[in-house]
């Protein structure tokens, strides 16, 4: 199930930072705290795992830091999403047994609000985002023309 938590919303944060603020230096985690006010316990677990699911390339030493993995008109949210319910433990109440009105009409629409939610989150892109930061008139290092090829 999606559910909007600090987890997930401040991965989006951190990744389009890392998109409108990078480009080919990587771009620290202390960076992104400092600029997003992200706590650090919430950011690092998160941006090893986006690594891990290539989102995300993690440069070590001591320039080292986050980059996009790909072009971020490449780079949908529905993959941070997906990558971010991955690390939730809690139970999902959609696959708890239930009633029959639960079972037989509750929750086949419920699977279909999140498909419908997962095929949105899929056509926007951190291009799209950082579109709409720039237009925003929000301050990037690489707000305009930030866009590379990997």
């Amino acid at each position: 199930m999606i559910r909007l938590n600090k987890k997930l919303l401040f991965a989006i944060e951190a990744v389009l930072d890392i998109a409108y603020n990078g480009g080919i230096s990587p771009v620290r985690s202390s960076e992104i705290t400092s600029r997003q006010g992200i706590p650090r316990r919430y950011l690092e677990p998160v941006l090893q795992e986006l690594v891990r699911h290539g989102v995300l390339i993690g440069i070590r030493g001591p320039s080292g830091g986050y980059r996009l993995a790909r072009e971020r008109r490449k780079v949908s949210i529905g993959d941070i999403v997906r990558t971010v319910r991955g690390l939730e433990t809690v139970e999902d109440p959609i696959e708890a047994p239930g009633s029959a009105l639960g079972v037989q009409v509750l929750r086949p629409l419920w699977h279909e609000l999140q498909e419908e939610t997962m095929r949105r989150l899929d056509a926007l892109t951190l291009e799209d985002l950082c579109t709409r930061a720039y237009r925003a008139g929000i301050a990037g290092q690489m707000a305009e023309g930030g866009n590379f090829d990997i």
